[in-house]
């Protein structure tokens, strides 16, 4: 089962750098947050980087990086970070560091895009603004689903099944669930499984 985390804090740290840094990443900008206005504060997370589906700052396209990083409460940040904690590890080792990062970011990036393209359409005046790692985290999923489908001897049963039992609980909460941004979770999950395609036949990364 590869999503059990057997290891300590210093390896963690050593094995999953990547991983590690995001998570800081994401407490950190929750703490600025805190200590400007409110995580949960609408314009504190305007200002911060939170996408919102109305001109100018549909155009803006740094906020789609940007609002990866912020979580709307402390709830939000902490699923957040505790499907980074314990999912994303194996993903890192598999592809490498940069090549993670670059699926991670990317995926994430497209995710926001997307969600931001269809919320958009029809709105004139009301905008949405919208935060969190999710989409990057659907976008790990999607590799993994890529893997459990087409690379089926690099997992075992155990965690494919995982894997799907992880799949359909988040669709069903995504879509169920009031204000979550369920269009951004699954581009992030279709971004990721296409992401991983092109970094494992483009960037050839080393198997583990």
């Amino acid at each position: 089962m590869i999503f059990i985390r057997y290891e300590n804090w210093k390896s963690y740290i050593r094995f999953y750098p990547v991983t590690s840094l995001l998570i800081l990443a994401n407490v950190v900008m929750f703490i600025i947050l805190t200590l400007n206005g409110g995580s949960t504060d609408v314009y504190t997370l305007l200002k911060y980087g939170g996408t919102v589906n109305i001109s100018p700052f549909k155009e803006e396209l740094w906020r789609y990086a940007a609002a990866m990083f912020l979580h709307n409460g402390f709830t939000h940040l902490f699923f957040n970070c505790f499907s980074l904690l314990i999912f994303a590890p194996p993903l890192e080792r598999l592809l490498g560091w940069w090549r993670y990062a670059l699926l991670y970011l990317a995926g994430g990036f497209l995710a926001n895009m997307l969600g931001v393209a269809v919320s958009s359409r029809g709105v004139v005046d009301a905008g949405t603004i919208s935060v969190g790692a999710s989409g990057a985290i659907y976008a790990v999923y999607g590799a993994y689903f890529y893997i459990a489908v087409l690379q089926r001897a690099v997992m075992d049963e155990s965690s494919r099944k995982t894997l799907y039992g992880v799949l359909v609980m988040g669709i069903i909460m995504s879509i169920a669930t009031p204000r979550v941004d369920w269009v951004a979770h699954f581009g992030g999950l279709v971004a990721g499984f296409f992401l991983y395609g092109l970094i494992i036949r483009l960037l050839r990364p080393r198997r583990r």
